[in-house]
Parts: structure tokens; sequence; C-alpha cells
């Protein structure tokens, strides 16, 4: 019935994620609301350890990636349950510092890092920055020379793959701004520059190719064409390569119609290729790393709102507006995302109204459905959507000046605030008069 398997429906009609009431904590915290069971979200990060174990006798590392929820409470989840991570930012970097994470497993990402975001990630000691173009080679040398330190380094490669996704979320193919391409030589010919620098080692190679991917095929060319792009690597420059990053992009279950594939299934069949691959051409298999996400925090969480104004347009449609929108989630004004959801204080009611559920925002396209079936809404009425754990809070903004929700973790019928609600003090608190 649901999306994801922590789910439920109780006696009293409501919706239940893990072991507690989403009607109560949007009584007891108040809405928009965000909520994480932190349960599932352990379990999700025990399936890509487990499978690495499995398929790579534990030579890899999952690094949970960052941007799909980044705070201190899920970064030390995170390190609690083995994983390294995937920063992208100065801010997400700091977050992990200020939440213990241990530093020799965390990857450096970005298209564009600036200067300062250079300097810290040196100065903390990450694991690996991930380069992404000459500029940032020759920045993260000079900032390691001044520092006294020689800096492992991966390139981010586009391996020219063209994922079947969102245009604006497929990143492996030549036309992207993210990293250096195969296709042009330019990606062979800085690994050679890079190797001629004293502060910095040439330790691994990188790939994303997208997001919200359901199939494996796109996964195993990758890695194949990553292999073998190792392979000539070793052949032309002598250049052993340590580590291979596969990215992320596994796609999940937002709604009835999406069919995600098992993600050991994923890890499965890639670790068949890359063995086969290492081993025509005569390299080590390196140690494997990935990237998962959304995978890991969106299934684990969903959005409480409030129903506020009802318009029913006759013979046009009907809206129900709730107390958040494009500022809490803003994914279908970027991408037209689809969700599922369900009233959650009378869970199991009939799917009979086809309702546009929209926003508080001054915009038209402050939409969160539209056109879909739900339960007869009234006024006062919660509603749950569902699968928001990644790239809702993250990208969530003060548009209209509205304040950003809280997040509450809730694990075994516990439930705790992990981020803070944001007042009006908050909104205003950096203007000057």
């Amino acid at each position: 019935m649901f999306v994801s398997d922590n789910l439920s429906i109780n006696e009293k009609n409501h919706l239940v994620i893990g072991k507690s009431d989403t009607v109560k904590l949007a009584e007891k915290y108040g809405t928009p609301l965000y909520v994480l069971d932190d349960d599932l979200f352990r379990k999700n990060c025990r399936i890509y350890k487990q499978a690495i174990e499995k398929f790579y006798e534990g030579n890899g590392l999952a690094l949970y990636a960052s941007k799909a929820l980044c705070c201190i409470h899920v970064c030390k989840t995170a390190a609690e349950e083995g994983l390294g991570l995937d920063v992208v930012s100065g801010g997400e970097l700091y977050t992990a510092i200020k939440a213990g994470f241990p530093m020799d497993k965390v990857y450096f990402h970005g298209n564009n890092k600036t200067p300062d975001e250079i300097e810290l990630a040196v100065k903390s000691g990450v694991s690996h920055i991930i380069v992404d173009n000459i500029y940032e080679l020759e920045k993260i040398n000079e900032t390691a020379k001044h520092e006294g330190v020689i800096q492992k380094i991966m390139f981010r490669i586009k391996p020219g793959i063209d994922a079947h996704t969102h245009d604006f979320i497929r990143t492996g193919q030549i036309d992207s701004k993210f990293g250096v391409a195969l296709e042009n030589g330019e990606a062979f010919e800085i690994i050679k520059h890079a190797m001629k620098l004293e502060n910095v080692k040439v330790d691994g190679v990188h790939c994303h190719i997208g997001s919200q991917i359901f199939d494996i095929d796109p996964f195993c060319l990758a890695a194949e064409v990553m292999m073998n792009f190792i392979g000539d690597l070793k052949d032309k420059l002598g250049l052993e390569i340590e580590k291979l990053n596969l990215g992320g992009g596994f796609g999940i279950k937002y709604v009835e119609s999406d069919d995600p594939i098992p993600y050991d299934k994923y890890i499965q069949s890639v670790s068949e290729v890359i063995k086969s691959t290492a081993s025509k051409r005569n390299v080590k298999v390196p140690f494997i790393l990935m990237e998962p996400g959304r995978s890991i925090s969106a299934p684990a969480g969903i959005t409480l709102y409030t129903v506020g104004g009802i318009k029913d347009i006759k013979n046009v449609r009907k809206y129900v507006s709730v107390d958040g929108g494009m500022g809490d989630n803003p994914r279908y004004i970027l991408y037209g995302s689809k969700y599922s959801a369900v009233a959650a204080n009378h869970a199991s009611d009939p799917y009979d109204e086809v309702v546009t559920v929209a926003g508080k925002c001054c915009e038209s396209g402050d939409i969160i459905l539209e056109n879909e079936k739900l339960q007869k809404l009234n006024v006062g009425d919660t509603l749950a959507v569902l699968a928001t754990g990644a790239y809702n809070y993250s990208m969530a903004s003060n548009y209209n000046r509205i304040p950003r929700p809280a997040i509450v973790a809730v694990s075994d019928g516990n439930d705790k605030i992990i981020v803070k609600r944001e007042t009006y003090d908050d909104i205003i608190m950096n203007d000057v008069e």
C-alpha cells in the first residue's frame, strides 16, 4: 500500500512511521514537519555495507552522499553504521567536522570548489579531494604545498554514459558541467599533468552518471568504461589506480509505478563487470567506493502538513492548500517530481478524489502533487507526503521569508528534535539596518 515498508496504519486509523503515530507527532511539534525514521536509515546503510562485504570481499566503502540530507545527527548516524561521507561544499564538510566524523573517510566533491573550501579540506585532513578541473588541480597542489602535505586526489571522469533520467540530473555525458571527458582525451591529459605535481597524489578515478536510475545496464557499462580507462592509465602512464568511485544514483520508489531494483543486485552486477574487466586488462581490482544518498535517506523520511484552504473550481480543478510548499520541497517546481501522499489522520479511507495539493508560497507553480487521487481532505487534516527524506530539507529555502521546518527523528517509538524549527528571528538574524 505504501512506498516504504516502515509505514503502517494503527487502530486509530492514523499513519504510523516506524512505531510513531504521525498525528501525535504533528500535534507535538507542529507542521510542516520533516520526520526521519532512524531505524530505516540505519537499515539502508547496512544494505550497502553488507553488499560490499559480500561482493567485493570487503574491499570497498559506501560513502553516504550528504547532499541528500545533511545535519549533525545524520552524519553521526552514518559514522556509527561504518559508512564514509561524500561532501560537496564547505558547509557539508564543516557539518561533518562538527559531528566528529572521521576525516579519513571523508571525500570532497564539487565542480567549482572555492579557495577557502579547498583550504578547509586540506587542513581538516579529508581522505581525498575529487578534482573536477585544471584550476582546482593547481589550487589543491598549491594549498597542499603551503600546508606541507601531499593531498590524495581522484579525478571526476565523464564516462560518456547517457543515464535514462531527467536532463537536470544526468551527469555522465560529455555535455555536463561536472568532470573531465574521456572522448576528447582531456581526462588522460589532466591525469598525466597531475602526476608531475609534487604535492598531490593521484590515487583514484570517479564517475557519476546521474540520479534516480532504475536500470542496471548503465551502471555496468560505466564500470566497464572506467576499468578500461584504468587499464589505459597503467599501460600508457605506468599509473596503478588504487581506488574507483562509481558514484550513486540508485532509484527509489516515490510512487506506486516506480520499480527500483534491490540495491545489492546493482552492486552484485557491477562487481562482476569490474572483476572480469580487471582480469582482461591485467589490472588489480581497485578499492571500490560508491555514493548512495537518496536510496538511504529518502524512504526513511516523510513530511507532515496541515490542510488549510480548499478551493473546488467546478469543471476545472480542486485545490487543497497546505502550510508548506516549495520552500520545504522544491522538487516539483524543479523537476515535476511525483510523490505519494496519505491523509495521516484517516489513513485507510478510500482514495476517491482527484486533487492538486498546493503550497502557500506566492507562486503559481508552488505545487506538491498535481491531479492525484487522495482521500477526501478537510481543513485541519494532517497530510503526509512520503519518501521526502532526500533533497527536501537539503534544498529548502526561505522563499517568502517562511521559516524552514524542524526535523524529528523517530526510533522504536521514541522521538526527538534533530534540527530545530526556524523562527522569524532566525529569518532576520543577518539583516543589517
